[in-house]
Parts: C-alpha cells; sequence; structure tokens
C-alpha cells in the first residue's frame, strides 16, 4: 500500500459518513456472493431405500421462500451490524476520559472547571428558588382572580331560563313541538360554544401572566449564572462550562414553562387545554424528562470543543443521549394515547356517518404511526441518510392517502359484494332457494374479500414505505409466484363452487321437472340416488382442487397420488363385500328396482321398505322386526307395489260339481265386491275364469285370477273370499271330503273298515 492510499484508507475511517457508506458497501458485496456449497456426506445404510413422502420441487414457491427468506435474514444482520456500530465511539470516548484524568494537568482543568461550574449553578438555583417563594403569593392572586372569573362565566349555564308560561298554557302539535325542541337544543348549543370560548379567551391573560411570574426567577438564575461566570472563573474552560450549563437550564426551563401555560396542574381556572388534572400532572411530569435531554446534547456538544474532543466521540455521546430522548417520547406516547385518542374523537353527531366511525376507530392506533416516525427520525440523523426528511414527509402523506384510499374502496367492494349475494324477488321466485344457497358461502366470500383487501393494503402501505413492495410482487421471481398461487387457487375455488352449485342446480330442477309432469316414479328414482351423487361429484371436486392448491404451492403431488392409488387398491381389495355393497345398491336405485314404501321379498324376507342407502336395505316386516339386508346379500327382488298386482282364485270342488255355477258365483260376487266404494279402485278386472287345473281322485282345481291396484291384493283376497265362503254355502257348492282308514276300528283278524263318508281313497299325505 502506497502512502497516499494509507492517507486515503484513514480518511475514510476517520470520517463517520464514508466509513458509514464503505461499510454498506462491503455489506452489500458481500450479500451478492454465492453461498459456499455444504459439503454432502454420504447417506446412512438404512436410509438408502427410497421413501415414498411429499417433497419440494426445486423451482416450486417453497425453494423460492426458503431462498429469500435467508437473504432477507442476512441483510437484517447487516443492517443489526451497522446499528450497533453507531455506539461503537463509545468505547472511543471512554479512551478519551480515561487519558484526560491520566494527565495531571488535564485532570486539574477538568476538576476546576466542573467544580466552580458547580458551585455557580448551584448560588443560581439558590436565588431562582428564593425569588419563586416570594412570587408565590402573586401566583395565589392571578390564580383567585381567574378563579373568580371563571365562577362569574359560568352562572349563565348555572341558571337555565325559565320557561315561558304562553308555550306551556297553549298546547302545539308534535311537529312543532319537535320543531322548537330542536331549535332549542340547537341554540344550548351555541350558548355553550360562546361560554366555552369566552372562558378560553378570559384564561389567556392569567395564564400568560401566570408564565411571565415563573419565568422572572429563570431570568434571575440566568443573570446570576452569567455573572458569576464572568467573576468568579479562572480559567476560560471553566467559564464556557459555566455559560454552557447555564443556558441550557435557562432553555429547558423556559420550553418547560411554556407547555406548562397549557396543561397547569395545579391551577385549573388557568388551564388553556381541556384536559383532566390528572392528565394535567401526568403530561407535566414527563415535561421535565423531555426537555431534560436536549439540555445535556446542548452541554455535551459544548464541552466537547472545550475540552478538546474528537468529533467521532462527542458524536457518539450526542447519538445515544438523543436515542434515550426518542424513548422517552416513546413512553410518554405509550402513557397518553388513550388520552390523545378520546381528545381526537369526532363529535357524537359525526359517529352516525360510516367515514367517521371508521376515524373513531383508527384514531385509536394513532401511537403506531407515531412510535415509528419518532424512531425513524432519530435513525435517519443518526445515519446521516441524505433525503431521510423528504422521505418521511413523503411518507406520511402516502400512509394516510393509503389508509383513507383503502377504507372507501374496502366500503365501495363490500357494497358491491352485497349486492352481488343479493338475489331478487323474481330471481327467487324462478329458483326457489337460491337466496339461502348464496347466503351460505357469503361468510367465507366475505373473508377472502377482507383477506384480498388488506393483502392490497399491505403492500401499498409497504411502498408508501419506500420499499418496492409492488415490483417485488409483479417483477419478482417470487412475488410472481406469490401472486400466481393466490390466484390460481381463489380461481380453483371459485370455479369448484360454481360446478357444485350448478350441478346441484341441475339435478334438483330435473327433480321438480318429473313432478310436474306425473312423473313420480322418475322423480323418487332421482331423490333416492341424488345424495350418492352429491358425495362422489363432492369427493371429485375436493380432490381436483387439493391436489391443484398443493401443486401450486410448490408441493410434489406425485407421490401422494402414487401412494393414495396404492391404499385405494388395498382397500378395495379387503373390503370386497363392502365394494360390491355400494356396487349393488347404486345400480339398484338407479334402475328403480324399489322404492321407499314398497312391499318387497328380498334376501328371504318380506316387508316395507322403510329406508334405502347406498350400502344397505331396511324392510319391516308383517311382526314388526326390522331387517337390516346389505345388497350384497340380494340375489332377487320380489316388488308386490308395482304396477299391478293378481288374485289367483284356487278352489278344490267335487268332481260332480258344475263349474259354471261356481263361474257364476264367484263373477257375482265380484261383481257386487266392486261396487263398494272402498274396493272401486282396487280392483282393475273382472273375474277371469282360468280352467281346470287337475282332476283326480281328490276332486277339481278350479283356478280363476282378479287383477288388482299395486299392493292391495291381500285387502281384495280377503274380503272377497269371505264373501265367497258365504255364498257357495247358500249355493250348496260341494266339495270334496277326502277318506281315510281307521285304524282304531282295524286290528288283527276283524274286517277292514273305511269310513262310511268317505268312498274315495285318501288323498296324498292323509291316512
Amino acid at each position: 500500500m502506497t502512502p497516499e492510499q494509507a492517507r486515503q484508507v484513514l480518511a475514510v475511517i476517520n470520517d463517520p459518513a464514508r466509513r458509514a457508506e464503505f461499510e454498506n458497501t462491503l455489506a452489500a458485496m458481500s450479500a451478492g456472493l454465492p453461498p459456499a456449497p455444504a459439503p454432502t456426506a454420504a447417506p446412512p445404510a438404512h436410509a438408502a431405500a427410497p421413501a415414498q413422502q411429499l417433497t419440494v420441487q426445486p423451482d416450486s414457491l417453497g425453494s423460492d421462500l426458503v431462498q429469500d427468506t435467508e437473504a432477507l435474514r442476512a441483510s437484517l444482520i447487516v443492517q443489526a451490524q451497522h446499528f450497533v456500530a453507531l455506539f461503537g465511539d463509545l468505547a472511543f470516548v471512554v479512551h478519551w476520559t480515561h487519558t484526560i484524568f491520566a494527565d495531571p494537568q488535564s485532570r486539574g482543568i477538568l476538576l476546576d472547571a466542573v467544580g466552580r461550574a458547580t458551585l455557580i449553578l448551584l448560588l443560581a438555583l439558590a436565588g431562582e428558588h428564593g425569588l419563586s417563594l416570594l412570587l408565590r403569593k402573586p401566583l395565589r392572586g392571578v390564580t383567585a382572580r381567574a378563579i373568580a372569573t371563571e365562577k362569574r362565566l359560568n352562572l349563565p349555564d348555572a341558571s337555565p331560563a325559565a320557561p315561558d308560561p304562553s308555550t306551556q298554557a297553549a298546547p302545539a302539535a308534535d311537529d312543532t313541538g319537535e320543531q322548537a325542541a330542536t331549535e332549542a337544543a340547537a341554540r344550548q348549543l351555541d350558548m355553550q360554544a360562546q361560554h366555552a370560548t369566552l372562558r378560553l379567551l378570559a384564561r389567556v391573560p392569567y395564564s400568560l401572566m401566570h408564565m411571565l411570574i415563573k419565568l422572572v426567577p429563570v431570568g434571575l438564575f440566568f443573570g446570576l449564572g452569567t455573572g458569576f461566570a464572568y467573576m468568579l472563573t479562572t480559567t476560560h474552560q471553566a467559564m464556557l462550562v459555566t455559560l454552557t450549563l447555564t443556558n441550557a437550564y435557562v432553555v429547558a426551563r423556559v420550553v418547560y414553562l411554556l407547555m406548562e401555560t397549557l396543561f397547569v396542574p395545579y391551577s385549573p381556572a388557568i388551564r388553556l387545554c381541556s384536559a383532566s388534572d390528572q392528565t394535567a400532572f401526568m403530561v407535566t411530569r414527563w415535561l421535565n424528562f423531555l426537555v431534560a435531554a436536549p439540555s445535556v446534547v446542548v452541554c455535551l456538544s459544548t464541552l466537547g470543543g472545550v475540552f478538546d474532543m474528537p468529533a467521532r466521540g462527542t458524536e457518539a455521546i450526542i447519538r445515544s443521549v438523543v436515542l434515550i430522548e426518542h424513548v422517552l417520547v416513546a413512553i410518554f406516547t405509550w402513557r397518553v394515547r388513550r388520552h390523545v385518542a378520546s381528545a381526537l374523537q369526532p363529535s357524537a353527531r359525526l359517529l352516525q356517518q360510516p367515514f367517521w366511525m371508521f376515524v373513531s376507530r383508527l384514531v385509536y392506533l394513532w401511537w403506531v404511526p407515531a412510535m415509528f416516525f419518532n424512531f425513524a427520525l432519530w435513525l435517519i440523523w443518526a445515519t446521516h441518510i441524505q433525503g431521510g426528511y423528504a422521505w418521511i414527509i413523503r411518507t406520511v402523506i402516502l400512509t394516510t392517502a393509503v389508509v383513507i384510499l383503502s377504507r372507501l374502496f374496502s366500503v365501495l367492494a363490500y357494497n358491491v359484494q352485497n349486492r352481488l349475494f343479493h338475489i331478487s324477488p323474481g330471481m327467487e321466485a324462478r329458483y326457489p332457494g337460491l337466496q339461502a344457497r348464496v347466503n351460505y358461502y357469503y361468510p367465507v366470500a366475505r373473508k377472502i374479500l377482507s383477506f384480498l383487501l388488506s393483502f392490497a393494503t399491505i403492500i401499498l402501505f409497504l411502498q408508501a414505505l419506500g420499499l418496492p413492495a409492488i415490483n417485488f410482487l409483479f417483477h419478482g421471481r417470487l412475488g410472481q409466484k406469490v401472486m400466481a398461487t393466490i390466484t390460481s387457487v381463489i380461481v380453483a375455488y371459485t370455479v369448484a363452487v360454481f360446478i357444485w352449485e350448478a350441478a346441484n342446480a341441475v339435478l334438483q330442477s330435473q327433480i321438480a321437472r318429473f313432478e310436474n309432469s306425473s312423473q313420480q316414479g322418475r322423480a323418487s328414482r332421482l331423490r333416492t340416488v341424488l345424495p350418492i351423487i352429491k358425495t362422489v361429484l363432492l369427493a371429485l371436486i375436493i380432490i381436483i382442487v387439493a391436489v391443484t392448491t398443493l401443486s401450486q404451492i410448490g408441493i410434489n403431488v406425485a407421490p401422494l397420488l402414487t401412494g393414495a392409488g396404492i391404499m385405494g387398491a388395498a382397500i378395495a381389495f379387503g373390503a370386497q363385500s363392502l365394494v360390491k355393497d355400494f356396487i349393488t345398491g347404486f345400480f339398484m336405485l338407479v334402475e328403480n328396482a324399489i322404492q321407499v314404501g314398497d312391499w318387497v321379498t328380498a334376501g328371504g324376507v318380506s316387508g316395507t321398505v322403510e329406508h334405502l342407502s347406498i350400502r344397505t336395505l331396511r324392510l319391516r316386516s308383517v311382526n314388526g322386526d326390522l331387517h337390516i339386508i346389505p345388497f350384497s346379500g340380494v340375489s332377487s327382488i320380489a316388488n308386490t307395489s308395482r304396477d299391478y298386482n293378481l288374485v289367483v282364485v284356487d278352489v278344490m270342488i267335487d268332481l260332480s260339481q258344475d263349474t259354471q255355477q261356481l263361474t257364476r258365483i264367484l263373477q257375482e260376487e265380484l261383481a257386487a265386491l266392486r261396487k263398494i266404494p272402498r274396493f272401486t279402485h282396487l280392483i282393475l278386472s273382472d273375474f277371469t275364469f282360468l280352467g281346470i287345473e287337475q282332476a283326480d281322485g281328490n276332486g277339481a282345481r278350479f283356478l280363476g285370477s282378479i287383477r288388482t291396484a299395486p299392493g292391495s291384493k291381500w285387502t281384495v283376497y280377503r274380503q272377497y273370499y269371505s264373501r265367497v265362503a258365504v255364498r257357495m254355502n247358500v249355493e250348496g257348492i260341494k266339495f270334496p271330503v277326502p277318506s281315510y282308514l281307521n285304524l282304531i276300528d282295524n286290528w288283527a283278524g276283524n274286517e277292514l273298515k273305511v269310513d262310511a263318508m268317505a268312498k274315495t281313497p285318501p288323498r296324498q299325505g292323509q291316512a
């Protein structure tokens, strides 16, 4: 390194601004270097086998998020190092102090200056305190006059005007009375405002007099401190220290008294600010701390030059003290946040409007930007940021505009959403239940809209702060993927909802069309399989949307789909009966084999169908038992409740009986039965003679049939046979009498005896 290069480096190190710029350049260069590749170790033996698991794609959103997070972490570490470097020169101050005290001459000058300045300040403070005690009586007099004036101005409020007797005697109409009451209230408010203004104007002279009286001791302190600085000091350093401390104290006291004039803690009659005694006391107490720090800054900046402290040391001390001042301001802001918010609340009349309701809620967060800009001011000043204060002004204007415009746009967006989700009466009459379906999705749509509005507000807010948020979203790699992911997910869910609702609407309209066209059977069948169709459609929609969402956020779904396929095959293989139940049940329902209320015979059980599901059939038998039959156990179904039934008339008659007579009896009784209103609609045909099925020694089998309504054959059968039995008995219809062998009267050696009434051989199964 040449001497010239060494001098340049030394100049950069000694100059805080150039040194900070050099550090920023080095940090930016180091952050831009590619990371060193990490050594890859050989995988253990037990981990060599491939495993099916969810993986993050190399070019996915997750990998980009990890990389950008690492870059942000590195940038934050660099900024934190820069922040700590601001106080690195405090070590130099400690070293300089040690050097001053190590030198006897410098130590003597310092101790002499500090000692004489302390003695002079104590004498000046004693004089100020003594004069303050002497001025207590004039202060009490000013306060007493202010209280008297306050009482005199409050007399109109204490004695309201009496009502007019003529007004009480003559009753007025309701609208006239309301108008009069409104006008009276307006006049009362105007009078109160006028009285408040008069009270405030009346307090101003007393407040100024109160402040001037308190400034007199401060003037005495300034005179004593300045005079003693020239008379009682022997060195130039002692005189400068005394004058510096005197001026700093006087400036702090004047600033405090000016602020105290607004918040007089012990004299409410001369208080110019409308605050409670507790608030005024708290504010004035904190003012003592807040005005002390600037005084210390002034003293240190002067003392550093007096004792030849390098600029870097003085700047380090001033930065630390000013930071403490800003911390005190932040604590004070936190303590008065509720009081300020209450004072900033709009009037009750304005709170009825939505915009001012939003403002009333927003003012409770005033302390957040206040604290932010409080520390931002210190950081700009401490780091010598070029254009920092212009940035603050621009940021305040832009952030305020963003908050107001975002609120207005959110109100407009919510109104548009409410109109979109409101179904007109004509549309509701055309599609019954549409409003209820739309209301079901309203909370979710409201949350999505709130998320989008909040997301857009945050982006604009960051852009207003100077961060390239918009450029990051629309031009950055990660931002583009975030926007694409959010858009794809919202579109996928929206399309899924529209498909689901469209399918439900089509199915419901089809059912209504069947019912309106007197196709009750088809409507009932479609209503039966409707839950199955909805379940399958919902499962497909959920799977497609879930796969789309996972793939958009960067998760490799191939292992997931492979695992799901293998698991589905295993479940199907291990649950064959269950799968068979579902498949058979679905086709049973689609083919309209049975419906709820039908009388069927399935699985060897006869009964009424009470419930149908995709897997089981529930039958209620005659004795009241409920039979739950899986569809895999149903090989055939006999449905008695479809189309029509047949009552088969099966009568055994004697071979000598006239069949025409029997046919006539059966036809006449059926005709008489059909004339009964209860059975008119149940009997669909006349009696049909089918012929003689067999004729032998047991007699002849007479067959006939009657067609009845579905499920009505037993009702017709019982009533018809009860009538036919009586008629055949009256007509003397002959029936075959089976013969039998009397085993009691027959024993060995006796003649075979047969029942005299039975001349025909015994029927099969009788003895």
